[in-house]
């Protein structure tokens, strides 16, 4: 993949084509903050997404077994949109900047997307489907447009974020990992308040229009949900948007001929075939760690409530209260990410490099997932029963051991959700003599590496336990294998992206 010399064609080097003006001054640290800002109101939609919308989707009438088929939306549209709007955000040349047009547009999907769901079922009921609990043809097509708009959303959000984030930075090292850390912080407050709000029971009377005939209240809590969210996502996307301002992108010389007419997979392709070594090492590293995270972040409250609690599906409330549980143990899980994410400049400078760092916490995330076994098996040896011979809830030593598990892997996802992006923008500095004008194509090449695993993660890890079984433990120990082996190639074989590459604390 590294070769002698490298050429004028690879897609990760700025070429002579950019605007030759000065390079702007470092920016100060309260506009990547605004920016950074922007990563808690897509996070509060993920979390309410990920606790609220599967028991709605059923709700609505779509049976268990194909709900999942819906969630194939993220991995897809991660795929296919990411590199796309990273492409075309890098080459933008919109007067209002490169990456602010597309921030804006994907914060506009949302609104719209969370509209379509939070009230699909009022919807459908005034276009014809009928009251009470059977199938609702016509709200669970509008749910689902919403969905694929909101995930399709969130991927056109992310990215142009993190690019604006590393064009702020100029180039620095140090800054770019200051702006990744503080996207990271902000995705666990957007966690902890979106898991906050999904587990509060009365918060539709808050807003008293919510609860309709159509719309019960548990769609209508979600309704509210998505009320608050769309208020939040507005209010920080509109600020940095306002407060952050772009100079606008020109080229010198526009490209004619064949090299006009390269389209975003050639480019992308292009990319994949040219990659640098530090690239290619980075994008094994984090699939491989995505591996490592998708089992668990996919199973975490059904481990819960299955393995933990001893619940089934429909059993007499006994999943329900494990589910309840895992939830409780996602909002920790949070808070310790929030805290870990500041937490990782300082850390950091103690352990020295930064592959050092992320190799280090790849092995605390493999020994996290193998815990998952042993707190099982203590559950399991010793479970209780009552004279009717139904399932007790386990003692509060073993919930309280599983608990545990969700916050020590906080640690290891704030560096998941820091490092790996931050890498990949200064790579890509590297390979343009220190301007961050191909962040977003890098980005997009870098969330292949998280949706690929995600995809593969999705189909296989259900067959996969099955073999062993039915439980989720098979899935968290291959996720154990994977970490571990992510962990030796940090290490060993991914390079230091600069001479110094410790991160700073945050002035």
């Amino acid at each position: 993949m590294e070769s002698g010399s490298k050429t004028d064609k690879s897609p990760f080097r700025v070429e002579e084509q950019a605007s030759t003006s000065a390079p702007p001054e470092p920016s100060p640290l309260w506009k990547i903050i605004v920016v950074a800002s922007i990563a808690a109101g897509i996070q509060f939609g993920w979390a309410l997404q990920l606790s609220l919308l599967t028991p709605y989707v059923q709700l609505l009438g779509i049976p268990h077994k194909y709900s999942s088929f819906i969630w194939l939306c993220g991995p897809i549209s991660g795929l296919i949109v990411q590199p796309l709007v990273g492409y075309y955000s890098d080459n933008c040349t919109s007067r209002f900047g490169r990456r602010r047009p597309f921030i804006a547009g994907g914060a506009a999907l949302v609104i719209s997307a969370v509209i379509l769901i939070g009230f699909a079922a009022d919807i459908g009921r005034a276009a014809g489907d009928p009251l009470g609990k059977t199938s609702k043809p016509r709200a669970i097509a509008i749910f689902v447009v919403g969905f694929w708009i909101l995930d399709v959303a969130n991927n056109m959000l992310q990215g142009p974020c993190r690019a604006l984030l590393a064009d702020l930075s100029d180039g620095s090292s140090e800054r770019t990992r200051t702006a990744n850390t503080l996207f990271s912080f902000f995705m666990a407050v957007g966690n902890v308040l979106g898991y906050a709000a999904g587990s509060y029971p009365n918060l539709h009377k808050i807003f008293p229009f919510a609860l309709t005939s159509a719309c019960d209240a548990y769609c209508a809590n979600l309704k509210s949900c998505f009320i608050i969210s769309v208020v939040l996502l507005l209010v920080v996307t509109v600020l940095a948007l306002v407060s952050v301002n772009e100079t606008k992108y020109t080229k010198q010389n526009s490209q004619g001929g064949e090299g006009a007419k390269i389209a975003f997979f050639g480019e992308l392709f292009g990319a994949l075939k040219s990659l640098p070594r530090p690239m290619f090492i980075l994008l094994v590293v984090t699939a491989l760690n995505w591996i490592a995270w998708f089992p668990f972040i996919l199973y975490d409250t059904d481990w819960m409530a299955r393995e933990v609690y001893g619940g089934q599906v429909d059993d007499n409330g006994l999943y329900n209260s494990g589910v309840r549980a895992g939830a409780l143990g996602l909002m920790l899980q949070s808070v310790v990410l929030g805290f870990m994410s500041i937490g990782v400049e300082l850390l950091a400078r103690h352990l020295g490099e930064v592959k050092t760092l992320w190799g280090g916490i790849n092995f605390i995330l493999a020994v996290g997932l193998a815990m998952t076994v042993l707190v099982t098996k203590l559950a399991a040896h010793s479970r209780r029963y009552d004279a009717s011979g139904n399932v007790l809830p386990p003692s509060p030593g073993i919930k309280a051991g599983a608990l545990v598990i969700f916050c020590v892997l906080g640690i290891p996802l704030a560096v998941t959700y820091s490092i790996p992006f931050a890498l990949a923008c200064i790579f890509a500095s590297d390979e343009s003599n220190g301007s961050a004008g191909h962040a977003g194509l890098s980005l997009g090449v870098l969330n292949l590496a998280i949706v690929v695993p995600q995809m593969f993660v999705s189909f296989l890890s259900g067959p996969w336990d099955a073999v062993f079984g039915g439980g989720n433990l098979p899935a968290f120990l291959v996720g154990a294998v994977a970490a571990a082996i992510s962990g030796v190639l940090a290490i060993t074989m991914l390079p230091s992206p600069r001479p110094d590459p410790k991160l700073i604390v945050i002035p």
